[in-house]
């Protein structure tokens, strides 16, 4: 069985184990454990005894477990499974359905992100709508893996979301066509003189995908090239090795990242290797308040040796390392928080974010409600940061009455390139997502 390590918003795992529930009573911790489970055997048999319809075993227990693990923090739940069995197909870049990096939030279905060039993005779904019914069945009392599950389907089948959009006063109707999605994790192009690289997700394609889009754009621009622009807006993480391995590409030597948990076997460090595959050109990582979990890895390793600028909005803060834990032959698995992360400076980001060098919003977070701007230190029951105090920051903004298709990015595209061509404004103000550390 493949270990796979995750650090993202949506599918997240870590490494491999098995594990016993109950280990042999020893001492009187153990007794008062198993008291416990006495109390949780008694309620399992009046409900199943006594309840208004016949419920089953598996349905009482996977329920009990699924309470008992995602109480502790928004990112632990207990899978089925078929949803693990789903988690494993997902890791591989392509799967089917609608293309939509989900949570659950106050009984609803809460979109992180639409995957590029899927059926979720050409309908227009953003970050920060609300999925309130399934082909006309409320989403209101089910699970995320159950509303999952009803959109995913047969390849042209279709599927008809019922959304909810802040800014907007009724519901809306978005008919949808399932698909077979393949994540393409890098995307890339040549901006005149610099390579803009597009990383969405860090599934199993992130590295090689980094690797081959540098080698591509060095034959493209040849000599002249002048840098590099990695874009990891709305990226919601995925695979730790990969977080690792893109970020081994732009580094020569010194520490990635390092865990902590509450055993040995959850700290670790990974240290990356010699060899700059972009020969020590100028590096700018574009963040936002998507920008999540292995993302922030990147981000902040190659910050913190100086390799990259960091430009745009704090990023969303999500510093823990989820473990999968497989239970017993065919009874699905936990995804349990075991550990959180650090960058190479010895910072944890977790409620708090990755803050940029240069802090440059896009123009249209103006006017958007809090909900939308939504971070880790938001989530109910998240895990407690470090604390930090906000303070004023020097927010670039695009200056009134100029339009761009992407004023983040024509930014990034000017400080490489040693211009200031691009018009703007500065103004003081406290970070909106995250406060600064």
């Amino acid at each position: 069985m493949k270990a796979y390590a995750f650090v993202g918003m949506g599918v997240v795992a870590g490494f491999v184990a098995t594990v016993m529930l109950f280990p042999v009573a020893r001492g009187a911790a153990d007794n008062s454990a198993y008291r416990q489970l006495d109390l949780f055997g008694d309620a399992f048999e009046r409900v199943r005894a006594n309840y208004v319809r016949p419920v089953s075993e598996s349905e009482l227990v996977n329920n009990a477990i699924q309470g008992m693990v995602s109480s502790l923090d928004p990112h632990s739940s207990f899978m089925d499974a078929k949803a693990y069995a789903d988690m494993q197909v997902t890791t591989k870049g392509q799967f089917g359905g609608l293309g939509l990096e989900v949570t659950l939030e106050d009984g609803l279905v809460k979109v992180i992100s639409p995957i590029d060039d899927t059926p979720a993005a050409h309908a227009g779904l953003k970050p920060g709508d609300y999925i309130a019914a399934i082909d006309g069945t409320p989403v209101q009392g089910l699970s995320l893996d159950e509303a999952i599950d009803k959109m995913r389907g047969n390849v042209g089948g279709k599927v008809t979301l019922t959304m909810l959009r802040t800014g907007q006063k009724k519901p809306f109707d978005v008919a949808l066509t399932r698909a077979i999605i393949h994540v393409d994790a890098v995307k890339f192009h040549r901006e005149g003189d610099i390579g803009y690289i597009r990383l969405s997700s860090f599934n199993e394609e992130a590295g090689p995908g980094i690797e081959h889009a540098v080698s591509e754009l060095k034959k493209q621009i040849g000599p002249g090239l002048k840098g590099y622009i990695l874009d990891l807006r709305n990226n919601p993480g995925g695979l730790l090795d990969q977080a690792i391995d893109v970020s081994d590409d732009f580094l020569q030597s010194g520490q990635i990242v390092s865990t902590r948990g509450r055993h040995a076997d959850d700290t670790s460090s990974y240290s990356a290797h010699s060899g700059d595959i972009t020969d020590g050109k100028p590096i700018i990582v574009l963040i936002n308040g998507g920008t999540a979990s292995a993302s922030e890895i990147v981000a902040g390793a190659l910050q913190d040796d100086k390799r990259a600028q960091v430009l745009g909005m704090t990023s969303f803060g999500k510093g823990s390392v989820q473990t999968i834990i497989p239970l017993g032959e065919g009874g699905g698995a936990l995804r349990l928080t075991t550990a959180r992360y650090y960058t190479p400076s010895g910072h944890s980001i977790q409620a708090l974010g990755i803050t940029p060098n240069i802090a440059v919003a896009q123009g249209d977070e103006t006017g958007i409600p809090r909900v939308e701007r939504e971070s880790e230190a938001d989530l109910p029951g998240h895990l407690v940061g470090e604390t930090a105090k906000k303070v004023p920051v020097q927010v670039i903004k695009p200056a009134p009455g100029k339009k761009y298709d992407d004023f983040q990015l024509a930014y990034a595209l000017d400080v490489i390139r040693g211009k200031s061509t691009v018009a703007f404004v500065k103004s003081a103000e406290a970070d909106p997502l995250n406060p600064a550390h």
